[in-house]
């Protein structure tokens, strides 16, 4: 019998293709041991180092933190599932995991607009001390607390759309995490609004955030055009192409796994949970990569942490 108030739901992993969970999960363990690391020597090195104490890298020190809060929100349980079965979750679990999902994906996306908005502001500004009284570090946690702000923001009529509806239909999800559009699909009253109110704030959220992120790297492009030395140009479009590479996956990959839960056009249920599943996990585990790693003054920070630990260690053994 059904009832109006299941408590204990199940994810199914990746649907009709549970025989190859064990292999499926290999590439997802490998990325969330890359994100960890990525992210936590990242921020280790942005701490321990006082000259990288400057805007840019207050920027991706938030990147870092929202990144490891989004894919741990998911991928522990995600791996749980294909390793051991366990595939029960409590509803309250999974409202919680949908919030952190959801809310953090909307922070990283209004950072990645300041963080490209703060690249052309020091591109386009040549001289640094105009720079550095334009984008001030106080300004930088505003910044911060207002993404923050914003994804717990148009979060909160969600939650409470989701909480009002009754849960009977199944104890089912068909999905690896608590996926709201798969979510939803368990209620046994019309979950239309609750729906329309996530398709029109996601799609309002990436529309916009798009447009300013496409002009801050169309005004840094025209400013690369204007420097004077072919191999400046040449670096800072490598960095700029490899930067709008990694906004890609992640707007891209976020809108198709919304709109493929609600209009599958014909693909099968796999497809829709493995583009999201990709949409979580990539760009967490690429953003320390592209945005930190290759960075001159990170390299140098790392090298220059890499010593201290070494002459610790030697200090100690002598």
């Amino acid at each position: 019998p059904t009832n109006t108030s299941l408590l204990e739901l199940h994810l199914t992993g990746i649907p009709g293709l549970q025989h190859l969970h064990l292999w499926i999960s290999i590439p997802f363990c490998i990325m969330y041991l890359v994100t960890l690391a990525g992210n936590c020597v990242l921020l280790c090195v942005i701490k321990a180092d006082p000259s990288l104490r400057l805007p840019m890298f207050l920027f991706l020190s938030m990147l870092a933190v929202i990144d490891l809060v989004m894919s741990t929100s998911i991928t522990p349980k995600m791996l749980a599932i294909f390793w051991f079965h366990s595939t029960t979750i409590s509803l309250g679990a999974c409202l919680t995991q949908m919030y952190f999902v959801h809310a953090f994906s909307a922070m990283e996306s209004g950072l990645l607009v300041a963080m490209a908005f703060d690249r052309y502001m020091a591109i386009s500004i040549c001289n640094p001390l105009r720079y550095s009284t334009i984008v001030t570090s106080s300004r930088t946690m505003q910044i911060g607390l207002l993404s923050l702000a914003r994804g717990v923001a148009v979060m909160i009529p969600l939650m409470w759309l989701l909480t009002s509806l009754p849960y009977c239909k199944s104890r089912a999800i068909p999905h690896s995490y608590c996926e709201h559009m798969a979510v939803v699909e368990l209620a046994c009253a019309d979950p239309s609004a609750s729906d329309l109110y996530s398709l029109t704030v996601a799609t309002l959220l990436v529309g916009a955030d798009s447009v300013f992120i496409t002009f801050s790297y169309g005004m840094i492009l025209r400013s690369v055009i204007r420097l004077p030395s072919q191999e400046a140009r040449l670096k800072t479009l490598r960095t700029c192409g490899s930067h709008i590479s990694i906004i890609l996956v992640f707007y891209i990959g976020g809108l198709l796994s919304m709109y493929l839960q609600m209009f599958p056009f014909g693909l099968g249920p796999h497809v829709q949970v493995l583009v999201a599943d990709f949409y979580l996990t990539v760009p967490p585990m690429l953003n320390p990569l592209i945005y930190g790693m290759k960075m001159k003054q990170i390299q140098e920070g790392i090298s220059r942490l890499l010593g201290q630990l070494a002459g610790l260690s030697l200090h100690k053994l002598m």
